[in-house]
């Protein structure tokens, strides 16, 4: 399998997870009495990270690798919409999600986790559409 090809599923990996988590799961989280919201959280917060973190190194690594092989605007832009994300997950959604794991949330940060939220699902859609584009179709 090629290096574009690799790329180009975990963009789609991680876009899939995105909208899901963006329809589903967090507005999923206002359904929840407080306290049933902080246990389920944090279950939800070590499952859900056996499935983000390695979609995440994944994208980082393909992304590093083709950045340095071949510097042009979609690798250079791509590695750093990836930086992006990752800049946005720890300093928005982590801090979010302390919150509700503490116990110290209220309705306000339970609806500025999904409004957020649309913007790491917009940048992950987009990156996986610029990855399509940029996947010879002999690959696709």
């Amino acid at each position: 399998m090629r290096l574009n090809s690799l790329r180009m599923l975990f963009d789609f990996g991680l876009v899939i997870l995105i909208w899901m988590v963006q329809l589903v799961v967090y507005p999923s989280f206002a359904a929840f009495q407080t306290e049933n919201l902080i246990e389920w959280h944090s279950l939800y917060m070590v499952r859900i990270t056996y499935i983000v973190l390695p979609l995440m190194l994944g994208q980082a690594f393909f992304a590093t690798i083709q950045g340095y092989r071949n510097r042009t605007v979609y690798t250079m832009g791509s590695l750093l919409l990836v930086v992006l994300l990752w800049m946005l997950t720890f300093t928005i959604f982590v801090p979010l999600h302390n919150e509700i794991a503490s116990g110290d949330f209220s309705s306000e940060t339970l609806n500025e986790l999904v409004s957020k939220n649309w913007i790491r699902t917009t940048l992950w859609s987009f990156l996986f559409v610029w990855t399509l584009l940029h996947t010879p179709k002999s690959e696709v």
